[in-house]
């Protein structure tokens, strides 16, 4: 199994440390049910794989590689509740592989299309359980970060809306191979049974959001100019003269409701 190398267009590093390995398949025991679809997202050896179907729960696989098929089909194909699909995860339709169950999610993912995955998954929050993702540690960071943070912003916010965030542990470089040049972070997102921000202003909150931040150093008087002036950023008790970085998501929910 391991004669496959790693290859750096898919943003291949693969997990390796067993304690890690261990760590991740322990948080679905016992609650994996056929009452809902886990799907492992990127499997690639199958190091993940072969823990999460320790206890024989069913399992589905989406991984890019073409050449990790095979693998990863020799492995666990005696598995009955195993399903192995080929295809990009940015275009992977999950709630088609899903069978009309909602969804659980899990996976080591690559760091270059991590952020994209998840504003995809986003779209369709409402069919979601939960995800379990390890990520570029900055990322991590970025998705649980608070107001006066320097690593708040737009990832932060638009998250954080819909979904609970809870960095569970730090993985060092050591615990993949290759082992990639940043560390890493293991995340859960935990969809809202109701997003922070009214359905009706979600447009206008994103809108809002990604304006504010356009220019990190900029006041909200600058980078709202054309959007909102001063006169109706202080309506709502907000100072034009503060950074985005500074607001709360409430603060950011009154900003909205202005353009909506």
């Amino acid at each position: 199994m391991s004669r496959h190398q790693a290859r750096k267009r898919f943003g291949q590093n693969f997990l390796i440390d067993n304690t890690i390995i261990n760590q991740i398949a322990s948080l679905f025991d016992n609650t994996v049910s056929v009452e809902h679809t886990l799907i492992e997202i990127g499997p690639g050896r199958g190091a993940l794989t072969e823990a999460l179907l320790r206890n024989d729960h069913p399992l589905t696989a989406v991984e890019l590689d073409k050449d990790l098929i095979p693998i990863l089909q020799t492995k666990f194909s005696h598995h009955r509740q195993f399903e192995l699909h080929q295809g990009d995860a940015l275009r992977v339709d999950f709630f088609e592989l899903s069978k009309g169950l909602p969804l659980r999610l899990v996976g080591n993912l690559p760091y270059n299309v991590a952020t994209p995955l998840i504003f995809k998954l986003l779209d369709n929050i409402d069919n979601i359980i939960d995800m379990h993702f390890m990520l570029q540690w900055e990322v991590v960071a970025r998705l649980c970060a608070q107001p006066g943070d320097p690593h708040f912003g737009q990832l932060s916010l638009i998250v954080q809306n819909l979904c609970a965030t809870h960095a569970l542990f730090n993985v060092p470089p050591t615990a993949f191979s290759p082992a990639p040049k940043v560390e890493s972070g293991f995340i859960a997102l935990s969809p809202r049974a109701e997003p922070l921000i009214k359905k009706e202003l979600h447009s206008a909150f994103n809108k809002i959001v990604k304006t504010s931040f356009m220019h990190r150093r900029k006041t909200l008087r600058n980078n709202l100019k054309g959007v909102l002036n001063e006169e109706q950023i202080q309506s709502v008790g907000i100072d034009p003269g503060a950074r985005a970085e500074t607001l709360n998501i409430e603060s950011y929910a009154a900003l909205a409701g202005l353009v909506s």
